[in-house]
């Protein structure tokens, strides 16, 4: 991990991603229930502001080996939250 800063800009653009294909999927298909498309937006939206407030406030600051091992499991926690949500949306599109 670069820095703090990176790893911000990378939950916005990540969860940012999801939430427009969210976007995009409500608009260019009708037949998708719109609701749970909105839900999907919704979670991504919470998991993003619990994130950034994780990312904020690391547990053991004095300890490097503990710090960098919390920002692992925030990255590894933003990508799994991310490919969970697109999976959810591409079950709802291919129904």
């Amino acid at each position: 991990m670069a820095s703090v800063r990176a790893l911000k800009k990378d939950i916005d653009y990540l969860l940012s991603l999801v939430v427009e294909d969210c976007i995009y999927v409500m608009k260019t298909h009708a037949e998708v229930d719109k609701e749970k498309v909105m839900d999907i937006a919704r979670s991504i939206i919470v998991k993003h502001r619990e994130l950034r407030l994780r990312t904020n406030h690391p547990d053991g600051k004095d300890n490097p080996k503990l710090v960098k091992a919390y920002y692992k499991a925030v990255v590894t926690e933003l990508y799994a939250s991310a490919n969970q949500s697109l999976e959810q949306l591409t079950a709802l599109m291919s129904k």
